[in-house]
């Protein structure tokens, strides 16, 4: 055990179950952590089960309100309140709702204190990254923010800078939202352009409050994206950001959502790509952040093929045992997929779209480029907001 990197997790947290036929299959959870095991990282962590956030820390970010409806509705998900996202398609009710999400936000809690308090340099809630949850309602299949509540109890313990980084292909609307008037708080969020996903906001126009210009950046990136151009994207505006910013501690979110066999979403990013992102912000979080770094999960709806090894390399890296990518998987692992969900499972953390190559963004600025005009135009709203060149 490196005894540098806390796991967070718990089995209860599969409990974040919608139903049947929604696309947030719990499995993804169990699968990822029986991964993990399967190739000997939970002998590299400290492996750590939080307690549940409870009332005082949620109202950290989560209105009142909100959360006595996410308990009504909890205890009788028939009574579902509507007016707060709760009943939805997108988030139907189910009985304990309250009591699990509740305990996925206490895991991305309980890295952050174990970071700051120096009990751990890296921390890892791969059941976390619920982005899209407001202050007062659901969305988008996050119940409590986690990644905010994570980010509002550092600030409470003291940090004066925090920098938040979202590779999920959704934007990160409600970490965005919850710190749109904090200039401690720096988010940056790629995803796919507001125009062809939900939520359809992410522009790079939402650039901060008065009083906090420049902490929101936003790159709205075209459908079809692929590693080539992801990776050009996050190199051409996330480290030179967090260089000026120099956070006390960097968090992030891995949504494995971006990968070309994802099903509800259309960017063609490899899981090659995925993992030089999650090495990029490892090294980030060492070069300008004393190596404290949250990392959480997020959105990953190809549940089998893409989010547990993608989430599995995250947990390597931070546990400073990367995976390499030719590693074959344990035929053990591929059977407890199949007996899960009678579905193939993959049998190598890779695929095979090494060496992961990308053009930077001093090389050159193509006029004709759809993805380098959306590089271009977040630069341009909010490089110069922080004092930056364009």
């Amino acid at each position: 055990m490196s005894g540098r990197t806390q796991l967070m997790w718990d089995e209860a947290v599969t409990g974040y179950d919608f139903g049947r036929d929604h696309p947030m299959d719990p499995v993804r959870l169990a699968l990822t952590r029986s991964l993990v095991g399967a190739l000997g990282l939970d002998r590299e962590v400290r492996v750590v089960a939080a307690k549940a956030a409870g009332v005082s820390t949620l109202r950290l970010v989560h209105r009142e309100d909100y959360i006595e409806a996410v308990r009504a509705a909890s205890a009788d998900p028939a009574a579902a309140d509507r007016a707060y996202g709760l009943g939805t398609v997108d988030d139907p009710a189910f009985a304990g709702m309250h009591e699990v999400s509740a305990l996925i936000a206490g895991q991305s809690v309980g890295a952050a204190e174990a970071v700051w308090r120096g009990e751990a340099l890296h921390a890892v809630n791969f059941a976390g990254g619920l982005h899209h949850a407001m202050p007062g309602a659901a969305s988008g299949f996050c119940v409590y923010n986690d990644a905010s509540l994570a980010i509002a109890r550092l600030l409470e313990l003291g940090a004066e800078r925090v920098a938040y980084i979202d590779v999920d292909v959704h934007h990160g609307d409600g970490v965005q939202a919850a710190f749109w008037e904090d200039p401690r708080v720096l988010t940056v969020s790629l995803h796919e352009h507001p125009r062809t996903l939900f939520p359809q906001t992410g522009w790079p126009e939402e650039t901060g409050a008065a009083g906090a210009e420049g902490s929101a950046v936003n790159v709205a990136l075209p459908a079809g994206t692929a590693d080539a151009g992801w990776l050009r994207a996050f190199h051409s505006v996330v480290p030179e950001l967090i260089a000026d910013f120099r956070p006390q501690v960097l968090v992030t979110q891995h949504g494995a959502d971006t990968h070309f066999e994802d099903p509800l979403a259309h960017l063609a990013v490899s899981l090659d790509a995925q993992r030089a992102v999650q090495v990029a912000c490892h090294e980030l979080a060492h070069e300008h952040a004393d190596g404290r770094w949250v990392a959480l999960g997020g959105g990953g709806y190809a549940v089998v093929e893409v989010v547990p090894r993608s989430w599995t390399h995250l947990v390597g890296i931070a546990a400073e045992r990367p995976v390499d990518p030719a590693t074959m998987i344990p035929e053990g692992w591929r059977q407890e997929v199949y007996a899960r969900t009678r579905q193939p499972a993959p049998r190598r953390m890779s695929d095979g779209r090494r060496p992961v190559s990308w053009a930077a963004w001093d090389e050159g600025y193509d006029p004709a480029d759809r993805l380098d005009q959306a590089i271009l135009a977040t630069r341009r709203a909010a490089f110069p907001l922080r004092g930056l060149l364009p």
